[in-house]
């Protein structure tokens, strides 16, 4: 394992109609893997021992759990700094539920939450279903879906319900619902953690671009790649071929926050600003929204107070050197962000300045 810092600063940024500075990066670490010859590294850095991570979160007691996509493992890095594998053999499956974790199969996992109570919460994309691993014995099962691709169960358990293409989980602010990206189903759904029960919370089942201020259950989505709650309980969903950032707030209504639908890399409001094929964000303790904005290979940062989307890591900003190759997770822990450079097979851990 290899630690590299790469100190930098960003320089700060104004967009949209109200001016806000973009947050200023101190230093990116590169925690797993290893800085390249071509941003300034050794000729001879040792290979990674990930494969394709996607997603990654922590435990309470700061222990990161990775998921890998092509590895077909669940990784769990100690707070001490140990590399271990903690679920899945390697092989593609769905095997595995009520035994232990690491004996378990996956099919293209993207995405994990952990919760406080010590659940590992994995998004099995391919096998349409969400499993869940306790951190205390280790041991594997399933949360929601039939791992048969479709539409049911609104209204009902969880696990009984069909899904297509479980892109990405994540936890509401109170723990109390797991959000679900349902990608080809074109819909958000969320699951009562307290009851099992399954509803939809965007998206009608048809694709499309979304009307601003209409109901959010009652407008198509293009597909809804993530999602993401703040502290308020609105929910943030990313669409990767929409190129566009969208929020259900709390009378249930969605409207377009960022990105104007068109592919591209451009700061500024909702009609400046444009993204190209994201894939993850997540919201930080001050409901800033981070974005791996994968085909720009940047990272960009949504600032709800001046509705302003700013390119903050990447493409040349925020540090000189570094190059991304399409980020595809982000995770805000303690004033950090965490970020799964997927394709360069390795985990930074970004600082930032104080405001």
């Amino acid at each position: 394992m290899i630690h590299r810092v790469l100190s930098t600063i960003v320089l700060a940024a104004s967009c949209g109609a109200a001016a806000a500075e973009a947050p200023r990066v101190a230093s990116v670490e590169v925690v797993i893997g290893a800085r390249f010859e071509d941003e300034g590294g050794p000729a001879d850095a040792p290979a990674s021992p990930l494969n394709a991570p996607f997603g990654l979160d922590f435990d309470a007691q700061g222990g990161m759990y990775i998921v890998e996509l092509e590895g077909g493992r669940v990784r769990e890095r100690t707070p001490e700094g140990v590399l271990r594998v903690m679920a899945g053999d390697g092989s593609t499956g769905s095997a595995g539920d009520g035994g232990p974790a690491v004996q378990a199969t996956f099919n293209g996992m993207h995405n994990v939450a952990v919760t406080k109570t010590g659940q590992l919460l994995i998004s099995d994309t391919w096998n349409h279903c969400v499993r869940a691993i306790d951190l205390s014995s280790r041991t594997i099962d399933t949360l929601a879906g039939t791992r048969q691709a479709g539409f049911s169960g609104d209204g009902g358990p969880a696990r009984d319900a069909q899904f297509d293409f479980v892109m990405c989980v994540a936890l509401t602010h109170d723990q109390q619902r797991l959000l679900i990206a349902d990608i080809n189903n074109f819909r958000v759904r969320d699951v009562d953690l307290r009851t099992g029960i399954v509803r939809t919370i965007a998206g009608n089942g048809r694709r499309g671009a979304p009307e601003d201020g209409q109901s959010a259950v009652d407008q198509p989505l293009v597909d809804p790649r993530a999602a993401a709650a703040d502290s308020q309980g609105r929910v943030y969903v990313l669409e990767r071929g929409g190129h566009a950032l969208r929020r259900i707030d709390l009378d249930g209504t969605i409207r377009t926050v960022a990105g104007d639908g068109t592919a591209g890399l451009s700061d500024g409001d909702r009609q400046t600003s444009r993204l190209n094929a994201p894939k993850h964000l997540c919201v930080d303790d001050s409901d800033r929204v981070w974005i791996a904005d994968d085909e720009n290979a940047a990272i960009r940062c949504y600032d709800p107070r001046s509705e302003a989307l700013t390119t903050v890591l990447g493409r040349g900003t925020g540090d000189a050197t570094l190059r991304l190759r399409h980020p595809h997770g982000v995770c805000w822990r303690d004033g950090v962000l965490w970020v799964a450079d997927t394709r360069n097979d390795r985990i930074l851990k970004v600082t930032f300045a104080a405001d």
